[in-house]
């Protein structure tokens, strides 16, 4: 073989390469597992290991769940809370229903969405006790319409829908019995129903559907009682209701909104920091108020007048029962 022929050189040996490159994925791997759940690491506010020290730089976790977390005071509270020392999740719900069963089976640390009717007619008919350790504010409850600029121009015997949920079945009743359009059997209570609208002596029929059909049914009623968490989904400002209730009345007391706990977190001192941080943040309030429509009345109720008025809104569901 001739001198001259090149030699092919051994291919070198990739496995340094290799090495090193597996390193750096792992690395990066356990970096990214590490930034993605330290959150979750934070000490929970309740449950058997709850911590309730508030240290800014060792935040205690809270999960709030409520109806419309899009709204954009929520992340005002968050980074307030993050202040405080309080590393605040706030969980969304798309109706009602679910919050409450929610925190109920410590999913959640706290809710607020509701106020205290609402709780009540839940307690009852669930055997809870879950409990208000703080107000928020009264939202008055409007009637809108796609048709009429007012209720004068509702005629007679059209259908109006309201929520279909006890507590605000009952409160868009006496609504409509302030606008002149029903009258409710026995002048209407916090718990009346459609089966207490007197038709012979009403204006419209009243059909009863899920709170968040409202919405969509507008468009083929006269009107609709729409809560205040689906009137922007319908394309309506809070401005435009055509009726509303009194949030100053004297009996508005049990409709004035809540953050609700289980019973045996009611002196838990991080959920009751939580809801001094929101009565007490004015970016918050203001929030909350430009959320409504400005239609919010902020107020600030002890611990002890909420669970009272509680208790008696049960004590009446029970007698009604």
């Amino acid at each position: 073989m001739s001198d001259d022929i090149p030699l092919i050189e051994a291919p070198k040996s990739r496995l340094p390469l290799l090495v090193g490159v597996g390193v750096v994925v792992i690395a990066l791997i356990g970096a990214v597992i590490f930034f993605a759940t330290r959150g979750d690491d934070a000490p929970r506010a309740t449950g058997k290991d709850a911590t309730t020290e508030l240290d800014k730089d060792n935040p205690v976790k809270v999960v709030l769940g409520t109806v419309g977390a899009s709204d954009a005071y929520w992340k005002t509270l968050t980074d307030a809370a993050k202040e405080a020392g309080i590393d605040l999740e706030v969980k969304d719900f798309a109706s009602y229903p679910l919050p409450n069963p929610a925190l109920s089976e410590g999913e959640l640390d706290a809710n607020q969405f509701q106020h205290i009717v609402y709780l009540a007619e839940h307690n009852v008919a669930n055997n809870d006790d879950l409990v208000p350790i703080g107000s928020t504010a009264i939202y008055p409850l409007g009637l809108y319409s796609k048709k009429y600029d007012d209720v004068a121009d509702i005629k007679d015997g059209d259908t109006v829908v309201v929520p279909d949920d006890d507590s605000n079945q009952a409160r868009g009743l006496l609504v409509l019995q302030s606008a002149g359009l029903v009258t409710l059997k026995n002048g209407g209570t916090i718990f009346s129903t459609v089966a207490d609208v007197d038709e012979s002596a009403s204006r419209v029929k009243v059909k009863a559907v899920q709170a968040d059909l409202t919405v969509t049914s507008l468009p083929d009623v006269a009107a609709a009682i729409i809560n205040n968490d689906f009137v922007t989904d319908a394309g309506l400002k809070f401005d435009d209701a055509i009726a509303q209730d009194d949030p100053s009345s004297d009996k508005a007391l049990p409709y004035v909104n809540i953050f609700a706990v289980r019973a045996e977190d009611k002196d838990n001192p991080v959920l009751l920091k939580l809801v001094e941080i929101y009565q007490q943040t004015q970016a918050v309030l203001d929030g909350a108020d430009e959320a409504s429509g400005n239609t919010a009345e902020f107020l600030t109720i002890s611990q002890a007048d909420l669970e009272k008025s509680l208790h008696q809104v049960e004590d009446q569901i029970r007698e009604k029962k």
